[in-house]
């Protein structure tokens, strides 16, 4: 799993074709939940959930059986593979005719980091002191490229946008790692941050409200756990399961900013979404993890 967050990349881009056979699996949200993955996203969950445990090589046959299983075509994951290791997060081996994959030190560390993230996310009911981190940062509509990487980066740091230039946080303790992004896009200089309590003058809600589409977010939760049911699988079957399944869990520490419990409606459905996604990948895990096995070439 990345830490970068998710890629919103269309259907078409990346030839994602997904497979009409028999499943129990129901088609109409399998195109539902890996439609909109491209093939390097899904390659980057797959290793996460697949080689990286194990530390060993991935040959190319192996990685063609399981984006097989998934719908994608050969192509797509010939070139899906191929751009991870242009990125510097793969490297290959020959063995004879065949090929091997092997996790460079910067993969490792992508997906070591990224899984960290993805399974520790509202594992835990953090405690809250109410203090807030409140920023105020100038950066010229003309330089889009910028603000495009100054939102990406704060959001994934769950801090919320109620008006232009205006970002906040109800977590003091990520100044460190905001300073960090500032100094990393080189507009320090142009920001200003203030920690402490909410002053109670006007609608604490609405702020939250304007910061945080938490209305969508709770959509999505509700979706996920629509789509998702521990239900026991086998073979090639539990291990798509597990992809969609994390590959959909994946995108929710960027969507949710993790709020408080006492900041969030009282119906939130975060919590319950992240006890169906633990136990659908334990009941799947052993039954994806031998299909896994069984594509590796002796």
């Amino acid at each position: 799993m990345a830490t970068v967050p998710p890629e919103k990349t269309p259907g078409t881009d990346g030839g994602i074709v997904l497979n009409t056979a028999d499943s129990s699996l129901d088609q109409a949200t399998l195109r539902d939940e890996l439609g909109d993955a491209s093939a390097r996203s899904l390659l980057l969950t797959m290793l996460g959930e697949f080689a990286y445990p194990r530390r060993e090589a991935v040959w190319t046959s192996t990685l063609l059986s399981a984006f097989t299983a998934l719908g994608v075509e050969e192509k797509s994951a010939r070139q899906s593979t191929a751009r991870v290791a242009a990125e510097g997060l793969l490297s290959s081996e020959r063995a004879g005719r065949r090929t091997r994959w092997s996790l460079t030190d910067a993969g490792g560390e992508l997906l070591r980091e990224g899984t960290e993230r993805i399974y520790s996310f509202l594992a835990d009911a953090h405690e809250w002191n109410s203090q807030w981190l409140l920023m105020s940062v100038a950066v010229p509509e003309t330089q889009r490229k910028l603000r495009h990487q100054l939102r990406t980066q704060l959001t994934w740091l769950g801090m919320g946008s109620p008006a232009p230039g205006l970002w906040v946080v109800p977590d003091a303790g990520v100044a460190d790692k905001v300073a960090a992004v500032l100094d990393g896009l080189g507009i320090r200089s142009s920001a200003f941050v203030w920690t402490g309590t909410w002053a109670e003058i006007g609608d604490l809600h609405a702020m939250i409200g304007a910061a945080w589409e938490l209305d969508t977010v709770a959509e999505q939760y509700r979706k996920f756990l629509s789509v998702f049911q521990p239900e026991p699988l086998t073979g090639a079957e539990a291990f798509v399961a597990q992809v969609r399944l994390v590959q959909s869990w994946r995108r929710f520490p960027f969507l949710d900013p993790d709020l408080p419990q006492s900041l969030l409606p009282e119906d939130w459905p975060g919590r319950a979404a992240a006890a169906t996604f633990h136990e659908c990948h334990d009941i799947w895990h052993a039954e994806a993890q031998r299909a896994w096995v069984e594509w590796v070439p002796e």
